[in-house]
């Protein structure tokens, strides 16, 4: 990940007390391998139930005042329309409150956090949290790689066999949920396994039904903040380029003294020029319009400052194979199934040598690609026509919300809502209070935890957990720039 980029706890106090309160149904059904068949499952340390599932081990177990986190692997096939042809180990994460409470399956759709964190649906309704790592993101990868086994059903199937299993212990109501990537993933996973989730919260996923048609960002970056603020911005992306001579200087000793190579995307020019034209998007995708003060005045800026800015803003080491590896299943995705944004920008008309590179140029070429135009429309359509119980959160200044999912006739108890001035970080917490409480009954009422007061007033509904200052940490998963 880049250096620039911020990233996105200490004592047991419940060692097992959930077993021993678990509800009568899933009392009734014991763990899976349990050698016994007529073994009280409840009575076994919460642990030993869920290493009881086949394929499952553990990595670590980590401490945290009222729950156990538990970092675990779990074998999957590589194909699961072929399961004898290979496996693979996939990391997930348990945070375990209670099997009474429902459970949270959240993913990012790329690598998954080891610290115990509480996703914003987990805090609403109190439960349980289950995180995915994506196939493919290390080391949640197949040795060797067949790459044509990465795609939105493949990783659906993923967290359906997961579900499968883990829906054993923990019967009660499960909502999914992931913000950017990871809410495209939920959506995905909805769409191939419509009967597993009692609810979906996607949280700022990108919706590019037709790859050749971009025009929506366009508009937006027309639109997007002030006036002021806008010109402010392109002024120093310009500038950046007008001096690519002196900056490409200080990026060639930068690269010496770190390392860093080039040899995917090609050259330095070309990660320079890319680093650049990310500048805008990265600006709104994870800054606010209060932030348009700290962007520097281009026309008096020296070379140090235009660098810092951009650096800091979308960052010089990414675009190096050091930076790029971690991402190649995203590019891969990217350039077969789920496409990629491109922008005009005409105040760089005559600067820019390559505008926005294609995915294929930051996935190294022994991988073959492949672009299926229909995946994504076919994911559209369904979720027009066929979403249940779906929730879909936008921030109104995140350049990724300019192509949005929508909802048609066939849509049943779904929304989408924005969050005013809100970047990709956009939650419920931040949409209007109307909409936030709305927001939060509906995934109250689809978890199975509303009160009495909510289900006659849904103005009432609100988190059922304290705030945790730890738990609740939640940075803007910041991944690749241009990127979701």
């Amino acid at each position: 990940m880049r250096k620039t980029l911020r990233w996105l706890l200490s004592l047991v106090v419940l060692i097992g007390g959930a077993g021993t309160t678990a509800s009568a149904a899933t009392a009734a059904e014991p763990a899976i391998g349990s050698p016994v068949a007529s073994e009280d499952a409840t009575s076994r340390d919460i642990k030993d139930r869920i290493l009881a599932i086949p394929g499952m081990s553990l990595i670590e177990e980590k401490p945290h005042p009222g729950y156990r986190y538990f970092v675990l692997g779990y074998t999957q096939p590589v194909d699961h329309r072929r399961p004898a042809k290979g496996t693979f180990q996939q990391r997930i994460t348990v945070l375990h409150k209670d099997t009474t409470r429902p459970t949270v399956f959240h993913t990012s759709g790329y690598h998954v956090g080891t610290t115990p964190r509480r996703r914003e649906p987990t805090q609403i309704v109190d439960g349980n949290q289950v995180d995915l790592e994506y196939r493919f993101f290390s080391p949640s990868r197949p040795d060797p790689a067949d790459w044509s086994k990465l795609d939105i059903w493949q990783a659906a199937s993923d967290q359906h066999r997961v579900f499968t299993a883990l829906k054993k212990i923990y019967g009660k109501k499960w909502i999914s949920t992931g913000g950017s990537k990871g809410g495209m993933t939920a959506t995905y996973y909805e769409r191939f396994y419509p009967r597993d989730m009692d609810g979906v919260v996607a949280y700022v996923a990108p919706n590019d039904v037709d790859n050749k048609e971009d025009s929506a960002y366009d508009r937006f970056f027309e639109k997007v903040g002030t006036a002021e603020c806008r010109d402010r911005l392109n002024a120093v992306q310009r500038e950046a380029l007008v001096r690519r001579e002196s900056l490409e200087a200080r990026y060639t000793a930068y690269a010496a003294e770190n390392g860093y190579t080039f040899r995917t995307v090609g050259s330095l020019d070309k990660a320079f020029e890319a680093v650049v034209l990310d500048y805008t998007w990265a600006f709104w995708q994870y800054s606010l319009a209060a932030d348009c003060a700290s962007v520097p005045v281009a026309a008096t800026a020296t070379d140090q400052e235009i660098w810092d800015s951009v650096d800091a803003i979308s960052g010089f080491s990414f675009y190096t194979d050091q930076g790029l590896e971690p991402y190649t299943p995203y590019y891969y995705q990217a350039g077969t199934e789920l496409g990629a944004p491109t922008i005009a920008q005409p105040h760089l008309e005559g600067l820019s040598r390559y505008g926005y590179q294609a995915p294929r140029d930051f996935v190294p070429r022994d991988i073959p690609m492949r672009f299926k135009p229909w995946v994504m429309d076919d994911v559209d359509g369904w979720v027009r026509h066929h979403a249940r119980q779906m929730l879909f959160v936008y921030g109104e200044n995140d350049p990724w919300g300019a192509e949005p999912f929508r909802l048609g006739k066939g849509a049943r108890d779904s929304y989408v809502f924005t969050a005013p001035g809100a970047n990709h970080g956009a939650n419920v917490a931040g949409l209007r209070a109307d909409q936030r409480a709305k927001a939060t009954a509906r995934i109250l009422e689809w978890a199975g935890v509303a009160p009495a007061a909510v289900q006659e007033d849904p103005a009432k509904a609100k988190r059922l957990t304290k705030p945790d200052t730890k738990l609740d940490r939640q940075d803007i998963e910041r991944e690749p720039t241009l990127r979701p």
